[in-house]
């Protein structure tokens, strides 16, 4: 099976091409190679290559910049979805798209399943949900998989790293370090969820799922457990989001439940806590 991976050079991206190096031909495609906002350019691409699935995990996810920037935020979040969307259907191909918890708003206050009522706070979960609609109305042959607090080996190219290096850099730079204990995810491991992507593509249950770890914890107690594995000597002391000054709306509580997934029996991904424990051995 052929698989064309666009950013295949980000956290989520590099992965993949990692994981299903041994179980399919990789196409790996960064923004050198494809311009997903120019739909000539996709399918000039995508008809050299004639991949069997294409997998994107591109996306304008600094969440301040989409706000400064909504036009760019749609062009690659909407546009961009909505260019392999309408060429899928002609060259055969399934997708597989990355999307994101913000989505919803977080007043649930209980784990979101795939059928919630979304409400985007922000540009960025709005330009995500377009994106979403756009591949359903668009093509037949869809995985839109929504995930939160991810991380992995390879640092996410926009913000220039993720949480555990954000923490790793605080700890050696300030005397204390505040972390929200308000704020509530489910942290979730790039390498899992790139192994159970690949086990939803090989399917025909196409829609939409959410791939998260198991469990949810707060910003703090993710913390917590960065700085004993690590053995990070700093002071570490929860705070609130009240105490930071807010220049975007984010929503507060952000768990997403694999709903779907278990309903097809592959909600297979590990507890947040083990999968943490994983990848911060690993990079020690």
């Amino acid at each position: 099976m052929k698989v064309a991976v666009i950013g295949a050079n980000g956290q989520l991206g590099s992965e993949i091409c990692k994981s299903f190096s041994d179980k399919c031909e990789i196409i790996p495609l960064t923004h050198d190679d494809i311009e997903i906002i120019d739909k000539d350019n996709v399918y000039k691409v995508l008809t050299g290559i004639k991949p069997q699935v294409v997998i994107n995990t591109a996306a304008y996810h600094n969440v301040p910049q989409c706000e400064q920037n909504p036009v760019l935020s749609f062009q690659i979040n909407g546009q961009g979805a909505l260019n392999l969307a309408k060429i899928s259907n002609e060259l055969n191909y399934k997708i597989v798209h990355y999307s994101t918890d913000y989505v919803f708003d977080g007043e649930k206050k209980a784990p979101y399943i795939e059928d919630d009522r979304t409400n985007p706070l922000n540009i960025y979960g709005l330009t995500k949900l377009d994106g979403e609609n756009l591949i359903k109305n668009y093509c037949d042959k869809y995985f839109i998989i929504r995930t939160t607090g991810l991380y992995g080996k390879t640092l996410c190219r926009a913000k220039g790293g993720n949480f555990i290096t954000t923490m790793i850099k605080a700890a050696k730079t300030k005397p204390v370090v505040k972390v929200v204990n308000d704020e509530i995810l489910t942290p979730s491991s790039a390498a899992q969820v790139a192994l159970n992507t690949y086990k939803l593509f090989n399917t025909e249950n196409y829609g939409l799922y959410h791939m998260t770890c198991q469990g949810y914890c707060s910003w703090y107690e993710f913390a917590c457990v960065i700085f004993d594995k690590l053995n990070l000597q700093t002071p570490l002391e929860p705070c609130s989001v009240s105490d930071f000054p807010v220049n975007v709306k984010r929503p507060t509580y952000s768990v997403l439940e694999n709903h779907n997934l278990k309903s097809i029996n592959l909600d297979n991904i590990i507890f947040w806590k083990d999968a943490l424990i994983d990848h911060l051995n690993e990079i020690k």
